[in-house]
């Protein structure tokens, strides 16, 4: 029976990526997992699969009877739908973990770094498995947009030894310019539906038994999305609806290195405060704010008493 390796919900390139590679490295050993994503891919994500001669991998919403293994995620609410009428035998990732829960031992492996590329990176080599060109220059990518560049506060030395030998076994030789590339493919909101840019990096939080989504743009400058402001929010306000508590929307300047930040909350002044800033409108600016995985998520945590 084959493992489907699949990321979260609103993929982003490093959960397409990550359950790739792994698939790949799970592969070399002989075994038979096959890649899948969770939902649509972002702009990124795509130009990602296509420079490095990837097709998209087939979709997986439903775990029911299927054997998964886990990339880029632990918790529930991101992971495919009936997760529990399935069977979980491997998770790997770069984040806090979880609620997800198992009835038998399975591998596990998560570490404190910028992308799950990373991870990946060392399990290849402890393996002792050559990691593919092609395969080299996906996880590659990963990690440049995880970290933005090195920018990110959750970027580590592990990270960039990660990326100077992915660089030479892919080929690439101006990592620089490939970020832009994909910061280019990422800023692309022209057009798009305000709900599709919520979704295009959302997650879903159980913060002290309040469901909180936090959604992220990263753009190269928040004048892409000006003119967009008012019916983002007016998504954000059919997202949360009557069952979540809040909905952010963080719009990353990946120059300026800061967030504004997009806030609808039954309580907006519990989210003044896990910022230390005030609210203009539905917006405050949070200067230094790149990560959602170490800044956004661990200070509302907090504030929530998580």
């Amino acid at each position: 029976m084959s493992v489907y390796v699949v990321g979260h919900k609103s993929p982003d390139t490093d959960s397409v990526t990550a359950a790739i590679a792994y698939a790949a490295l799970m592969k070399a050993k002989g075994e038979d997992y096959v890649p899948a994503v969770a939902g649509k891919l972002n702009p990124e994500s795509e130009m990602v699969l296509k420079q490095f001669g990837f097709a998209t991998p087939e979709t997986l919403t439903d775990a029911t009877g299927k054997k998964i293994a886990l990339v880029d995620h632990s918790d529930l609410a991101q992971a495919p739908d009936n997760l529990s009428a399935g069977e979980v035998v491997a998770i790997v990732d770069h984040h806090k973990i979880g609620d997800v829960t198992t009835n038998q031992p399975i591998f596990f492996c998560a570490m404190p770094v910028g992308c799950t590329g990373t991870v990946l990176k060392v399990l290849y080599d402890l393996e002792g498995v050559k990691v593919a060109p092609k395969v080299a220059g996906l996880m590659l990518a990963a990690i440049l947009s995880d970290t933005v560049n090195f920018k990110s506060p959750t970027c580590t030395p592990a990270d960039k030894k990660a990326v100077a030998e992915l660089a030479a076994i892919a080929g690439v030789t101006d990592t620089d310019g490939l970020f832009m590339e994909m910061l280019k493919a990422k800023s692309a909101v022209a057009g798009v539906p305000p709900m599709e840019l919520l979704h295009r990096d959302y997650k879903d939080f159980d913060m002290n038994g309040k469901k909180v989504g936090v959604g992220q743009l990263e753009l190269a400058t928040l004048d892409l999305v000006a003119d967009m402001r008012e019916a983002l929010y007016g998504a954000m306000k059919e997202q949360k609806g009557s069952e979540r508590h809040s909905v952010l929307l963080m719009l990353t300047d990946v120059i300026k290195e800061g967030t504004d930040l997009m806030v609808l909350s039954d309580d907006p002044a519990l989210i003044e405060g896990a910022f230390g800033a005030k609210l203009t409108g539905n917006c405050m600016w949070i200067d230094g704010m790149m990560s959602r995985k170490k800044q956004t998520v661990p200070n509302l945590q907090k504030a929530f008493g998580c």
